[in-house]
């Protein structure tokens, strides 16, 4: 695997404490998040979150991990992080 950017975009049903869990998970395993953004959707029980990370060895096993968490309901993995790269362009403007 190589050190690049990938994008997980994690389904997770809206209520406290849900973040806290997933990033909780990657700092329990030193896994670093460059990214976050979390929106809810429209007037459902879920929300969307997107977290960039690096693509290393870890990645196959911190996605699973995640999978097993009660409150996620979907993950995708996504090496296209054109939703960071837009932000990184405003944010710099």
């Amino acid at each position: 695997m190589t050190n690049t950017n990938i994008m997980l975009t994690l389904t997770v049903l809206n209520h406290p404490g849900v973040m806290t869990h997933i990033c909780g998970l990657f700092a329990r395993r030193a896994f670093n998040v460059d990214g976050i953004l979390c929106l809810p959707i429209n007037a459902s029980q879920y929300s969307r979150i997107w977290l960039l990370v690096k693509d290393d060895e870890r990645l196959e096993q911190m996605v699973r991990q995640i999978e097993k968490l009660e409150d996620v309901h979907e993950i995708t993995i996504n090496d296209h992080c054109q939703l960071f790269e837009q932000l990184k362009m405003l944010q710099n403007s």
